[in-house]
């Protein structure tokens, strides 16, 4: 399957319980990161952002320098994952116009666990945004992003460049570069899994019944 099919096939909880099953039992970012767009489902590669606060702006400071480099860097699939210390009350990375340039450079989405701005606007552009809350403030002078394509720690979880990072209503999950193979084919394979014991259970099977045969739940 290519990620438009796998887009549609995977879901959040079912990557997340593959995670699990291989031991990484910490890839699902806090509860406060929602979907702008409950409908929108979002999966791609990550690229990284580190995001400080700012107190003022500072002299001779160029506030969105790094921030432009990695937007007008992105490649077709990927996700701009932009830590921002979350949960914030003044970190604002994301908006209608990083919105239009990373949509046109081919990324299918972005998440934060800073704030978004431009809502209304965003979600009519059809553009999937996971973040950490609304506010209508401009970033200069509040944030800088001072580093892009390194490790960062995003709502909880360590996402590195390269990552493969998937939401949905229920949440979002990064899966490392190193274990994407494995996690994707599992995954697949366990939704095929719960198709089935979803029928066995609708033709009138009890769920402990289900549950032993095929040990899905």
């Amino acid at each position: 399957m290519n990620m438009r099919d796998l887009s549609e096939t995977l879901y959040a909880a079912v990557l997340s319980d593959v995670l699990d099953s291989l031991g990484y039992r910490g890839q699902a970012m806090r509860p406060f990161i929602r979907p702008l767009d409950p409908e929108r489902t979002l999966f791609g590669r990550v690229r990284t952002g580190l995001f400080e606060p700012r107190d003022g702006e500072r002299p001779g400071e160029h506030p969105y320098d790094t921030e432009i480099a990695l937007i007008d860097d992105l490649q077709p699939g990927d996700v701009p994952v932009l830590a921002c210390g979350g949960p914030t009350e003044t970190v604002v990375p994301w908006g209608e116009l990083l919105t239009t340039a990373a949509r046109r450079r081919g990324a299918v989405g972005a998440v934060t666990d800073g704030l978004l701005r431009d809502a209304r606007t965003v979600v009519r552009m059809q553009f999937p945004v996971f973040h950490g809350g609304h506010r209508p403030l401009d970033s200069k002078g509040r944030s800088k992003m001072v580093a892009r394509d390194i490790e960062v720690v995003c709502g909880g979880v360590t996402a590195c460049p390269g990552d493969l990072v998937f939401g949905d209503r229920d949440g979002v999950v990064v899966i490392p570069r190193s274990i994407s193979d494995e996690v994707i084919a599992r995954a697949v394979n366990k939704i095929k899994g719960e198709n089935v014991t979803r029928d066995e259970l609708r033709a009138g099977a009890t769920l402990g019944e289900v549950y032993r045969k095929y040990e899905i739940l």
